[in-house]
């Protein structure tokens, strides 16, 4: 494992898609220590700014407040990065396999447009969660987002498959065109969830302000939220599924597309009839 320790914080965001366990596996620690990075429109080395130890492989740990450090694990398909501290915006863009762990908080547009692989964020994210990015027709198209805090604007924006978790509250436009996918939201949102969702599945455990444009359509328990629970178990994440719990509440829309996607809320127990 090689192990980058951040010497002294960049006084501009420094631009480091060298960090990524394909660039680095095989390379020797000489080699690792040269490799490019962008301060600005200057060129620089990953040893300007970080101190590098370790034996190469596909296993890369940052240790220290990477909070202006860019664009870690871009396209990355295998391996693991570990980051202690924080992260930049865009960690883990265009990921394709892999896992990717922050003990702190990520920035903006983290995941963008991934198609494998797993990030879990320790602390909060910012906006543009798994999004697209701006002129893409489509964020995220498979892989799983664990955020343990809070989230920003336009979680999944556009995601068409994949899965999204987010344990604190996320702010307004949720699922923002979506296309497909899942998007736990174990605290709720802000508003306008789901706005203009063509396809997808958003839950939240929390009541929210819904859009006049989605529409009841049932109350169940659906059977493949039992899969998701399980999974999702493995990461500390909990959701309910039993019917002696609760149920959710279905809603449809958006019908300003009109689209066909569902928001399920849930009802817990003690606001329902008992169990049998």
């Amino acid at each position: 494992m090689i192990t980058l320790t951040l010497k002294d914080q960049p006084p501009v965001p420094l631009e480091a898609e060298a960090l990524s366990p394909d660039l680095v596996a095989g390379l020797t620690i000489e080699e690792v220590r040269a490799l490019p990075v962008r301060l600005g429109k200057r060129r620089r080395r990953v040893d300007d700014f970080f101190a590098v130890e370790g034996e190469p492989g596909d296993e890369l740990e940052i240790r220290g407040d990477a909070s202006k450090v860019k664009w870690i694990g871009r396209d990355m398909t295998r391996g693991r990065i570990t980051i202690r501290g924080n992260a930049g915006m865009h960690l883990g863009a265009y990921m394709k396999g892999g896992a990717i762990d922050v003990s702190g908080n990520a920035a903006d547009w983290t995941g963008a447009e991934m198609s494998g692989g797993r990030i879990h964020i320790g602390g909060n994210a910012g906006g543009q969660v798994g999004a697209a990015y701006r002129g893409s027709r489509s964020g995220m198209t498979d892989g799983t987002i664990l955020i343990e805090g809070t989230a920003g604007l336009e979680v999944g924006m556009r995601m068409k498959r994949g899965l999204i978790a987010v344990g604190g509250v996320v702010r307004d436009f949720a699922g923002l065109q979506m296309k497909g996918g899942t998007i736990v939201l174990r605290s709720g949102a802000e508003i306008r969830t789901g706005a203009w969702m063509v396809r997808g599945t958003i839950v939240t455990l929390k009541p929210i302000t819904l859009l006049p444009t989605f529409s009841y359509a049932s109350t169940y328990n659906p059977t493949f939220l039992r899969l998701y629970a399980r999974h999702l178990a493995t990461f500390g994440f909990t959701i309910p599924f039993e019917d002696c719990d609760g149920a959710y509440l279905r809603y449809t829309g958006d019908a300003a597309i009109p689209g066909k996607g569902e928001i399920l809320v849930w009802e817990p127990r003690s606001q329902r009839e008992g169990c049998e």
